[in-house]
């Protein structure tokens, strides 16, 4: 049973996005994770799978499609929330996170019989994609998270353990204002990119 992940937490004002404040206010920072959230879910949702999970801090909204199970986020920090994730799978799974509504179902469709990990890389260091043939959570937990190596020190765990790597294409977080120009730019026709466009004023130019 393959299974598609997708961790988030509920966009709500003040708790999603703070990067973007300012530019954006708290509301409007909290819009656009939603409509970030919208994109990537609607692409999970037309990627073929037979589970579709939603990993979730917080209460889900009118934003979320049918198709997913919703279940509730450990405590502690990021990577035992990964690898809490991981822990709910019983066969191949891929993981994403919200901050990528550029994403497409033909990024998110990987061959598991190519390699025992796929493993994509972020702009700022990090990843935005962890697939595992076989789920185990201890190649997440310890791992450094929200740091400029925490990409890195992720794929050399997967290596260190023996598993076969194949790498997806290095993406964007939206994290910044210029995080999210750049982001819509490249999904000019997705909610993300709608709602960024209600609010371009407030983006330095």
């Amino acid at each position: 049973m393959t299974t598609l992940l997708v961790i988030a937490k509920e966009p709500r004002p003040g708790r999603v996005k703070t990067r973007l404040t300012p530019p954006f206010t708290p509301r409007e920072a909290a819009s656009l994770a939603e409509a970030s959230l919208a994109d990537t879910l609607d692409a999970v949702v037309a990627t073929p799978a037979d589970r579709r999970l939603l990993v979730l801090d917080g209460q889900p909204g009118p934003w979320l499609p049918a198709g997913f199970e919703v279940v509730r986020q450990c405590a502690g920090g990021l990577d035992e929330r990964l690898a809490d994730a991981f822990a709910r799978c019983t066969g191949p799974a891929l993981l994403i996170g919200m901050d990528t509504p550029q994403v497409t179902p033909g990024l998110l469709t990987v061959d598991f019989g190519e390699g025992d990990a796929w493993f994509g890389p972020a702009e700022d260091g990090g990843f935005w994609a962890l697939g595992l043939a076989e789920p185990d959570p201890a190649l997440l937990r310890g791992v450094p998270m929200s740091t400029p190596v925490t990409g890195a020190v992720q794929r050399e765990r997967l290596v260190l353990a023996g598993l076969r790597v194949r790498d997806l294409p290095r993406l964007r977080d939206v994290d910044t204002a210029a995080d999210a120009e750049a982001v819509a730019a490249l999904a000019p026709h997705g909610r993300f990119a709608a709602r960024l466009a209600r609010y371009a004023p407030a983006v330095p130019r």
